[in-house]
């Protein structure tokens, strides 16, 4: 059993409705008694430990409530293409081909994160490039967003993918003049990604652990792994479950079961695996399922055109399958966790869901989610507030592509997406996160993005929409913990909640939002003891 600790010499954050305190006490892993300095020292058993803040601030404990985990995990071992580091194709195809010359011939090279706007050439690489790049070896990169991703021809040829592949549902396989392009889009992906490698189980529990570590790290104690069987298909529930049982599971899991068709949610299913099996460690709670693409990628599906090239997105299923599949998901008693970010989108799962809903399996009390749920109108807003259904937003979008958008779509359209202030005002508790992989983990841009709304280009958009640092951080924190139905034990600091608590280098609610960046956990507590330790101050 750990030492009491008793936390003060700084402010105490216990949650958006309880302000702040001088001091906080943990006993056998929860929060014993939170108020003045004076009087939880008094509370404090003979033994505990004390926790100088020095002027810095303690919180509850971040919750990302919609990231891939594994994958992230994964990620970490392939080719980093990411706009803070690559903007120029040359650069692209300069470590493609210094990651196809320490792999064997025939050996995949998948690399993940690039974003076609921030290159110099400002168009996506060609199958021609990277044929170039790794003459020996397929290959396969993924845009930052995740919908999209380019192929050479050795890949191309290994999937059976000839001038003549018809697109499958939902997904697009792009030529021009009747060549292949290289360029696959939403479902499409699948037609490589069922033939490249997949990792075996030491890989997936090693990553899923370095995954948890990193955000461990960023003071992190709860997360989400969004779409469970996207990279190994069932295999991932059994790597999960290892490193539960052995130990290298560090942080609280809510996981979401992949439930398009070629998801594993109907393998589950027969496999036993029934909504809310495990416990607050490891909880299998929702089913994911995908509605559109991404505004980023000119596939998120509108109602009115794109500036560029006129369009207005790709619906991943026509009506009557995604009914029918969220009415199966939602009778077999699962939460509903629905991609869906422009606003045709929205409106198809709304009305999937609003024809669900029903006497013998009513949505009262399930919470069910549209996931990014980005460029919606006033009327959807009220009808998933009369049904419960919760917005999970990713600020960070705001910040990494907001001049995409703009772009994309246009200022007014712009100036109203993720409306962050407008959801909480409203009482719709959105969840702040940040889909990583496909936006940075790192919380501490992501509060900048909801205090700011700023672009990483400097343009603000929709300044109305901004949060105090408190509201900010009541949707890291208490909105994440709402939707895994665990707001009766953390995200709060009050007495009784767990100990789940992560002490800042600077004090976010006093420095300047320019300064937000450059914050860093020192110390994340998961029931009272560390799983992060910048400075050993437990030690």
């Amino acid at each position: 059993m750990q030492s009491p600790l008793l936390i003060t010499g700084g402010r105490v954050f216990r949650g958006l409705a309880g302000g702040f305190a001088e001091a906080v006490l943990v006993v056998d892993g929860r929060v014993a008694a939170v108020g003045d300095a004076a009087d939880v020292a008094q509370m404090a058993p003979t033994g505990t430990y004390l926790l100088d803040l020095a002027g810095r601030v303690a919180i509850p404990a971040l919750n990302e409530a919609h990231m891939h985990l594994l994958p992230y995990g994964l990620g970490l071992t392939r080719v980093n293409l990411r706009a803070e580091e690559v903007t120029t194709l040359d650069e692209v195809l300069r470590r493609i081909a210094a990651a196809a010359t320490e792999a064997a011939p025939g050996e995949w090279v998948l690399g993940r994160g690039y974003d076609h706007d921030a290159l110099d050439v400002a168009r996506h690489p060609t199958a021609a490039e990277l044929d170039r790049a790794a003459p020996r070896n397929p290959v396969f990169i993924t845009r930052t967003c995740g919908h999209m991703g380019v192929a050479n021809t050795a890949a191309m040829r290994i999937a059976g993918v000839g001038h003549n592949t018809p697109d499958p549902e939902g997904g697009v396989i792009e030529r021009r003049a009747g060549a292949l392009t290289g360029l696959f889009q939403e479902r499409a992906m699948r037609l490589l990604r069922d033939h490249m490698p997949q990792p075996g189980q030491a890989a997936m529990v090693d990553a899923i652990e370095a995954a948890c570590n990193d955000l461990a790290t960023r003071g992190f104690v709860s997360a989400t792994d969004m779409n469970v069987g996207m990279s190994a298909g069932f295999a991932e529930v059994e790597a999960y479950r290892v490193a539960q049982r052995d130990g290298r599971l560090p942080l609280r899991m809510w996981q979401v079961l992949a439930g398009n068709p070629e998801g594993i949610a109907a393998e589950a299913w027969e496999a036993g695996l029934r909504p809310n099996d495990g416990h607050d460690g490891l909880r299998w709670g929702a089913v994911k399922v995908f509605a559109d693409g991404s505004a980023g990628g000119l596939t998120a599906a509108f109602f009115d055109p794109y500036l560029i090239g006129g369009g207005t997105g790709v619906f991943t299923f026509p009506d009557e399958k995604i009914h029918a599949l969220l009415k199966l998901y939602h009778e077999q008693g699962w939460q509903l966790d629905i991609h869906a970010i422009g606003d045709a989108a929205i409106e198809q799962v709304l009305l999937g869901m609003e024809a669900a809903d029903s006497d013998a399996h009513p949505f009262a009390g399930r919470r069910h989610r549209i996931e990014h749920c980005g460029f919606l109108a006033r009327d959807q807003r009220r009808r998933m507030k009369a049904r419960g259904i919760l917005p999970v937003p990713q600020p960070i979008f705001m910040y990494e592509f907001g001049d995409t958008y703009v772009k994309n779509l246009g200022l007014p359209r712009s100036e109203l997406a993720y409306p962050m202030k407008t959801w909480l005002d409203e009482g719709h508790n959105p969840a702040a996160s940040s889909d990583c992989p496909v936006s940075t983990v790192d919380p501490f841009l992501n509060l900048f993005t909801m205090a700011t709304r700023r672009t990483n280009k400097g343009t603000v958009l929709g300044a109305s929409e901004a949060l105090t640092i408190a509201e900010a951080v009541h949707c890291y924190t208490w909105c994440g913990a709402y939707t895994q139905f665990a707001e009766d034990r953390r995200g709060t600091l009050e007495v009784g909640m767990l100990a789940d608590i992560a002490v800042l280098s600077q004090d976010i609610f006093a420095i300047d939002h320019a300064a937000l960046p450059d914050v860093r956990a020192d110390l994340t507590l998961r029931e009272g003891a560390a799983i992060f330790d910048r400075h050993g101050a437990l030690a």
